[in-house]
């Protein structure tokens, strides 16, 4: 009942400032005050321990963090920087506020909250108590508002600049510059009183009446932020149409991927999914040509793009932001190269791409989901001539006797890089693999064996071609081996499909997750599948605490905490889940669904999403903040009871 009486306050004050700042505009109810405390990412920047998530959206490369009630800062803390090169705090605080007069520091916290879309804090000292909200309203700018039931005077200032950030006043805004070119500029609207004090500023503010607005910009060179300060006095002007459009972005995210035959705790996981997903949006920079979605804010070494991963994120972003899911795949095919291939990754600094090996091939998938969301039949001509290319390199480059079944393999003759490409880096069918050069090309290798997952994937890539050639009225000239698939890779003796050898086509017997694929992309038959289902539900192997580890769990090599050799990774729990839909097992298939629901470590409440799990204990594990547990997620609600 507490905790019912807490939340309609925060929303009773929360619709109130909102019809405050948006007097004049279109109102809406908004769905994401049901959300309250969507993640903990409660963080007060110091020295002794580090941060796990930030608040960011638009395509924001800045975060923030609510500060810890044991370490109250009266502000939001940050911004951070989110770029892989070069991380870190800008401010512990940009803006503190505080009543004029009062003495500094003595405000004791309320309440914060993470709503989707908006951070929320209130605070109260001897003087008074004070609220504050923040939004984006673009990639460069947070909103920042205060209100307060007192007419006081207020004072902001900033609370510990980082190292080497240097504080000028110019006009309205304070502007913070750090050497590396990147700066934070904190503007007024021209009634505030800014005075400069040693590395800092006070903004004095008379006679306040609320809402108060602080746009909070970052910007990764001088040139853009001298462009983009000129567009702040508008903003200031009239901040309600800013934070209407940011309302209406949210309520149309929730009101897409919502279904209302679901339970209120697994509405919240797909918000969850939702916001993460939005959280590593990342508009165009550098190197990087297009918006797309990054693997985790939270991880250095994920803050770029994957092929792979962005096949993932535009397939769960095209419900609810097809654009932002076409980018995420026009960011890839940017760099794709003169034969056909699609690189692994790709950075904000190019030189740090790497162009090793390719990703699995799932493209035609989300290109295909975009579609079904969007009937944009302009967005399918404009990829078909490069999708087709990618088709055709796999077996141009990976199948080494040229039987029409392919490899994995990396352009520089590495088994290093050859996993890599198969997504699943260290995993167990892979202990015996060698590499071997392919006729041809200098670089073109594979390994010695033939993969079934990425022969389904292949699969299914034909079949969506083929479908799109008809929806262009053009020929599709790839070649075609899909039929052959599922009685090649299945072993009629162990029930199961395998990877095989080349030298002598034996199947490599290691029992894992890329036997799920054939029935996510239904291509194996139903006596296969169903001959599957023994060892599928088998609770020593493949139905475990969280179902459908990566490996076989009674496997003698099974790693609890090995990355591809033991843990849960949802992409794969979600193929074989859908896949068992598709073969006529959907109460199955729920059963399993409500297990990932229900026993992943904190995914009902603040946690956020990892990027693999304990197989018998649901532990999170690795990446927090992770996209494509998060795109997963949302097609498992989406499927529930399908």
């Amino acid at each position: 009942m507490k905790h019912k009486f807490i939340h309609i306050i925060y929303f009773t004050l929360l619709v109130a400032g909102l019809t405050a700042c948006n007097s004049g505009s279109k109102k809406i109810a908004e769905q994401r005050y049901t959300f309250n405390n969507i993640l903990d990412i409660a963080y007060t920047p110091d020295t002794l321990h580090r941060c796990y998530g930030w608040f960011t959206d638009a395509g924001s490369w800045m975060g923030f963090t609510l500060p810890e009630k044991a370490q109250w800062v009266n502000g939001f803390c940050g911004p951070f920087s989110l770029d892989m090169f070069r991380r870190q705090w800008m401010a512990q605080s940009a803006v503190t506020v505080d009543f004029a007069g009062s003495a500094s520091g003595n405000f004791l916290p309320d309440s914060t909250c993470y709503f989707p879309g908006e951070l929320y804090m209130s605070a109260h000292s001897d003087a008074g108590s004070i609220a504050q909200r923040l939004n984006f309203v673009d990639a460069s700018t947070a909103l920042l508002r205060i209100e307060s039931g007192k007419a006081e005077d207020l004072l902001l200032t900033g609370s510990q600049w980082g190292k080497d950030v240097t504080i000028a006043i110019e006009q309205n805004s304070v502007i913070a510059r750090h050497p590396s070119g990147e700066s934070v500029t904190v503007t007024f609207t021209p009634d505030v009183t800014l005075s400069q004090t040693e590395n800092n500023y006070t903004a004095l503010i008379h006679s306040p009446k609320y809402p108060i607005h602080v746009a909070i910009s970052f910007f990764t060179s001088e040139k853009e932020m001298i462009a983009g300060l000129q567009n702040l006095p508008t903003l200031l002007n009239n901040p309600g149409k800013a934070l209407q459009a940011n309302a209406e972005r949210w309520e149309g995210y929730l009101t897409k991927i919502l279904r209302k035959d679901m339970k209120p705790e697994y509405d919240r996981i797909a918000v969850k999914a939702v916001t993460t997903l939005i959280s590593n949006w990342r508009t165009h920079r550098g190197g990087l040509l297009h918006e797309g979605i990054v693997p985790s804010h939270a991880v250095g070494y994920f803050v770029g793009f994957w092929a792979w991963d962005s096949w993932r994120f535009s397939a769960g972003t095209a419900k609810f932001d097809p654009e932002l899911a076409k980018n995420n795949i026009r960011a890839m095919f940017d760099y794709q190269q003169p034969d056909g291939m699609v690189i692994d990754c790709i950075y904000t600094d190019p030189s740090e791409n790497n162009a090793r090996d390719s990703k699995p091939p799932l493209v035609c998938w989300a290109v295909d989901e975009i579609f079904t969301h969007t009937d944009d039949t302009a967005f399918v001509a404009e990829m078909y001539p490069q999708l087709l290319s990618y088709y055709k390199w796999w077996y141009q480059k990976r199948d080494h006797n040229r039987n029409g079944m392919c490899e994995y393999g990396a352009t520089d003759g590495t088994l290093e890089a050859a996993a890599w490409e198969s997504g699943m880096d260290n995993a167990i069918r892979f202990d015996n693999a060698v590499m071997l050069k392919n006729d041809g090309a200098d670089d073109a290798w594979s390994m010695d064996q033939e993969s079934v997952d990425l022969n389904a994937y292949l699969a299914l890539e034909c079949k969506l071609l083929k479908k799109f050639a008809v929806l262009l009225n053009v020929a599709f000239d790839g070649p075609d081996y899909s039929d052959k698939v599922a009685d090649y890779f299945f072993d009629k003796q162990v029930n199961f499909f395998f990877d095989r050898r080349l030298k002598d086509g034996s199947f490599i017997e290691e029992p894992g997750c890329e036997a799920y694929t054939p029935l996510w992309t239904q291509i194996a038959t139903q006596s296969q599948v169903d001959s599957m289902l023994p060892m599928l539900q088998d609770t020593a192997k493949f139905s475990t605490y969280i179902p459908f580890p990566t490996i076989a769990a009674d496997n003698p090599k099974y790693n609890p905490r090995g990355y591809w050799r033991g843990p849960i990774w949802l992409d794969q729990t979600y193929f074989a889940i859908r896949g068992l839909r598709n073969y006529g097992y959907q109460k199955l298939a729920d059963e399993y669904t409500l297990q990932v629901f229900d026993r992943l470590s904190g995914l009902k409440e603040g946690a956020p999403i990892h990027e693999n799990y304990g197989t018998h204990t649901g532990e999170r594990l690795k990446a927090p903040h992770f996209s494509w547990s998060s795109s997963h997620l949302l097609m498992m609600y989406d499927d529930y009871g399908k």
